[in-house]
């Protein structure tokens, strides 16, 4: 739970305090073209990605890590490239939040946000696909990266 409390204060509560408010304005630095661009492009990514990502889970998808009734392992659409397309879609949101909003408190809020929730919780969901489709899963981690394709 700190994990998903994490990410939604990052991702969610400080952007949209600082959009709100302009605090703190103390960390506002100049806003430059190239970097809104960027971030919208990145930001759009990552929300193309996390509909993709629901879509491909379809019934299997949960938002506490739980294996459901009838439970399939997922590796076509995003996850044919990821293991972890969900938290693939979180790093380009936070990545797209640093280069949209201009404050470093705020870009930072987003990056950290998606870390904690990254780091509590992705060794355990693969620990509980290992236990539930076993080498099977271990296959499918083989030939896959955990959230970016080809590198990581």
């Amino acid at each position: 739970m700190l994990g998903l409390s994490a990410a939604l204060i990052g991702l969610a509560f400080v952007p949209g305090f600082y959009v709100a408010t302009g605090k703190p304005e103390a960390a506002d630095y100049t806003a430059h073209l190239w970097a809104v661009i960027l971030g919208a492009v990145l930001f759009c990514s990552a929300m193309w990605v996390f509909r993709r990502t629901h879509k491909a889970l379809g019934r299997n998808w949960s938002i506490t890590l739980q294996i459901r009734e009838k439970h399939e392992l997922i590796s076509h659409g995003p996850y044919a490239l990821v293991r972890h397309p969900m938290y693939t879609s979180f790093l380009l949101m936070a990545l797209g939040q640093a280069f949209l909003l201009a404050n470093w408190v705020v870009g930072l809020a987003g990056v950290i946000g998606f870390a904690v929730l990254f780091f509590l919780r992705v060794d355990k969901e693969e620990r509980m696909m290992l236990e539930i489709f076993g080498p099977e899963y271990r296959a499918y981690m083989d030939r896959t990266k955990r959230i970016i394709p080809y590198i990581y």
